[in-house]
């Protein structure tokens, strides 16, 4: 089986689906392993290391998709390159599949087996593949490195000949694998750090990571089968904010980590709650790329409003390359060796796997993933 693996092009992303290491793992397993020149430069990777791994390279992109029987991938492809790949090929990489119709559409016209990596479900034997956990357990770390490089102030208390400097306030909204990271390293960076969840289930967790956890009555919430977060209802939201102003105007930082999976995420953080806050203090919404948890922000930019910075920059993970594509990489890996046929050397569709059905999107010229399907049946 030809394994194909494209150069990423996204503008500003240095990620890389697969590292050298890993590929060697592949062509192990009986791959025919092909990557596309300059595969892994923005991560520090040479082409030479995956020569030494057993991989080919190629210069000819059009040529690496026609030819390819497996396609790995970070971001999604183009219309352009779905039209480029032969009928069967399996494609594996982050989709987007509840707002890229187009997309979609193109997989199933093109008898493209199209598998999100979103879409793998979070249950205790797919936490290897797992990749949006990996990615935003690197999230939350770099978030609030970028909130301590623009705050005008330590994080940890100070005891100086000058005079005692007080710990940072950090405040985090939403305690998902990015909050809980980002509620630990601000801990271990000194900062005195409160957090918030819908969940109230994950008070412990915030709590064992030294961080307080601030209760707020929102009735009945809780969280999926998939273990994300409910979806509040537009009175519990003006709940919250109200219950939160008090302590984001008293919070040197504030870090927001609510996304709602396949829907625009909650605005949680107000002009008139920022009009409150300190002149220097940071705010950074993890949800810009999205819609945003924070009025104010902006996609891809960092921004200021009454003397707040605003950080909206986005491709979080991105930020530490290196690391975010081992971690992927290896996601991806145990994706493909959990479906890999050791007799035939090839990647077995089965819907009869546990993981497998749930996060295939098309399948012979067919949406095949029921929530999908009905969405774009439902708008046709």
């Amino acid at each position: 089986m030809r394994i194909a693996i494209p150069r990423e092009t996204q503008p500003g992303e240095n990620r890389v689906p697969i590292t050298p290491d890993v590929a060697k793992k592949l062509v192990h397993m009986g791959a025919d392993l092909v990557i596309e020149a300059g595969l892994g430069v923005g991560a520090g990777f040479t082409d030479e290391e995956y020569v030494k791994a057993g991989a080919t390279v190629s210069s000819d992109r059009k040529e690496l998709f026609a030819s390819a029987d497996l396609l790995l991938r970070l971001n999604k492809p183009t219309v352009e390159e779905i039209g480029q790949m032969q009928r069967g090929c399996i494609h594996i990489s982050y989709l987007d599949p509840f707002n890229e119709r187009e997309l979609i559409s193109a997989f199933k016209e093109a008898g493209v087996t199209a598998i999100s990596m979103e879409m793998i479900p979070r249950t205790t034997r797919s936490q290897k593949m797992d990749a949006l956990s990996s990615q935003a357990n690197l999230a939350g770390y770099v978030m609030v490195m970028k909130a301590a490089s623009h705050l005008p102030r330590i994080f940890p208390m100070m005891m100086t000949p000058a005079g005692t400097l007080k710990p940072a306030s950090v405040f985090v909204i939403g305690a998902g694998v990015a909050g809980l990271q980002a509620i630990a390293t601000a801990k271990r960076l000194g900062a005195k750090v409160t957090a918030f969840d819908t969940r109230p289930v994950v008070a412990e967790q915030v709590q064992s990571l030294g961080g307080k956890f601030l209760e707020i009555d929102l009735g009945e919430t809780g969280e999926t089968a998939g273990g994300y977060a409910k979806e509040l209802t537009p009175e519990q939201v003006e709940l919250q904010r109200q219950a939160q102003k008090d302590v984001i105007a008293k919070s040197d930082v504030v870090i927001t980590t609510a996304q709602v999976f396949g829907r625009k995420p909650p605005v949680l953080v107000t002009q008139d709650m920022i009009q409150g806050m300190q002149p220097g203090s940071v705010i950074v919404d993890m949800a810009a790329e999205t819609g945003g948890n924070v009025e104010g922000s902006r996609p891809g930019d960092i921004v200021e409003w009454s003397g707040v910075t605003i950080i909206g920059t986005g491709n979080w993970a991105g930020e530490v390359a290196r690391d975010a594509s081992q971690m992927y990489s290896s996601n991806l890996f145990n994706l493909v060796e959990d479906n890999w046929c050791k007799e035939q050397k090839l990647f077995q569709v089965d819907f009869n796997d546990d993981i497998l059905p749930g996060c295939i999107i098309t399948h012979g010229g067919e949406v095949t993933n029921e929530t999908i399907k009905n969405i774009m049946e439902g708008e046709a």
